[in-house]
């Protein structure tokens, strides 16, 4: 039961996820979350060293494509310029949206990771997806109530997943 809640493994950020070893694991695109993830809640557009990440990406032949549960005028300026599939307002934990990118990109489940910050949403998403789900440490987390209370129901899964890893 908690193994859809536990992600296939957790990066210090998402420069740790390399080109190389996602083709090395037959990983031919990645379905990205984009609050606190790739950038934080103030950053509109792609920073410079993210817009070269997805360059690299791109260049060794992984796909992307973006899907968050943020407002579409959000994902919209951020995506804008990119030529991804993208969706707002996804639902996650809803698979549909994943699929739904991974129809666009005409790759399965088997080849597709999906890559966020939150356990509940981009996590649970991609594992009921039957996706490999990465796990990024949130970059700049909002301190509200709810935010707070949500990484503290995290803690005793992401110390499941470290127990079972040895780390």
């Amino acid at each position: 039961m908690f193994g859809k809640l536990l992600p296939t493994h957790i990066y210090k950020d998402i420069y740790e996820i390399t080109p190389k070893a996602l083709c090395e694991a037959g990983i031919a695109a990645l379905i990205l979350d984009i609050d606190n993830t790739l950038v934080t809640y103030d950053d509109p557009k792609p920073t410079e060293s993210v817009a070269a990440w997805l360059d690299d990406m791109h260049d060794a032949g992984i796909q992307t494509a973006f899907v968050s549960n943020n407002h579409a005028p959000r994902v919209e300026e951020f995506c804008d310029g990119l030529g991804c599939y993208f969706h707002a307002k996804a639902g996650k934990p809803s698979r549909k949206y994943l699929r739904e990118a991974m129809a666009h990109m005409g790759t399965t489940e088997k080849n597709t990771a999906c890559v966020g910050d939150q356990l509940f949403t981009d996590v649970w998403a991609g594992k009921r997806a039957g996706m490999r789900a990465f796990l990024v440490p949130p970059i700049k987390d909002k301190r509200t109530l709810f935010f707070r209370a949500k990484r503290l129901l995290e803690k005793p899964f992401l110390r499941l997943y470290y127990k079972r890893k040895g780390s």
